[in-house]
């Protein structure tokens, strides 16, 4: 479902420029600069929320472009990814912790990019239902449709928040609570921590709520999110092949791309 964040998307190779285009469009508004000039001018026309830009290109290279557009008013509080070399990123980019909310390593597939860009990607998108909530209570509600249980709970991650999520599907019911981006505490009936959390991540209906003043003294889980979404995630494909009888999944075609 394409989510209401723009994209401004800059590469000057053609191919890498579509590819990407292309998938990440069913995710968001995506316009596309084939050189970080042209890239300025369009930002400064309508700038958008998430630059994805590379960090090598002749004349003005991505790093020229992120300065010059954090300089502005206007786009100072852009979003950046940067797609670039594990050279580049040790060696220059490391120590720049501003300059950027994530990088995207060269080479890298096609999938791993888009992976990495949509954390960033439903971050964004959920800021942007946090802003617009007309709610009085500080509580943000929606639906699983829009945003499910896993884009959820990376986006409350990257963002270091600090709330309780609720989450609903007829009589069920799961509440985790947020602490800096990390999950202290879950309860889903009689299962607490990780257990609960594993129990509702391949929930795509229901509604979730997100209420930014609910805390706990609770610590019930034993992984830090990153690993409850790994765990879960482990389990949750292990069931799927104990399903189909242990046979191998097909694995979905991917491109290796280097800009």
């Amino acid at each position: 479902m394409q989510s209401n964040v723009k994209i401004l998307l800059v590469d000057d190779n053609p191919m890498v420029l579509a590819m990407l285009r292309d998938a990440l469009t069913p995710l968001a508004k995506v316009t596309t600069a084939g050189d970080g000039a042209d890239a300025l001018l369009k930002a400064v026309d309508d700038a958008p929320d998430l630059l994805v830009s590379d960090f090598r290109m002749p004349g003005m290279d991505g790093r020229q472009l992120v300065d010059k557009l954090k300089s502005r008013s206007g786009t100072s509080n852009i979003s950046v990814v940067l797609l670039a070399t594990k050279a580049d990123i040790s060696e220059k980019l490391s120590t720049q912790e501003h300059l950027a909310d994530d990088f995207v390593e060269k080479p890298f597939f096609l999938r791993d990019a888009v992976q990495h860009i949509k954390r960033v990607i439903d971050k964004i998108a959920l800021e942007k239902m946090s802003s617009s909530s007309s709610s009085d209570d500080g509580v943000v509600r929606g639906s699983l449709s829009q945003m499910n249980v896993i884009d959820l709970v990376q986006s409350l991650e990257m963002g270091r928040k600090s709330c309780l999520l609720t989450l609903t599907r007829d009589n069920e019911k799961c509440d985790m609570y947020f602490s800096e981006g990390q999950v202290p505490h879950a309860a889903y009936g009689d299962l607490k921590g990780d257990a609960a959390v594993f129990k509702v991540l391949s929930w795509t209906g229901g509604s979730f709520q997100i209420n930014f003043s609910g805390k706990t003294k609770q610590q019930t889980t034993t992984l830090n999110t990153q690993g409850l979404l790994m765990e879960g995630l482990r389990l949750l494909d292990e069931s799927r092949r104990d399903g189909e009888g242990g046979g191998k999944t097909e694995e979905e075609e991917d491109v290796l791309l280097d800009s």
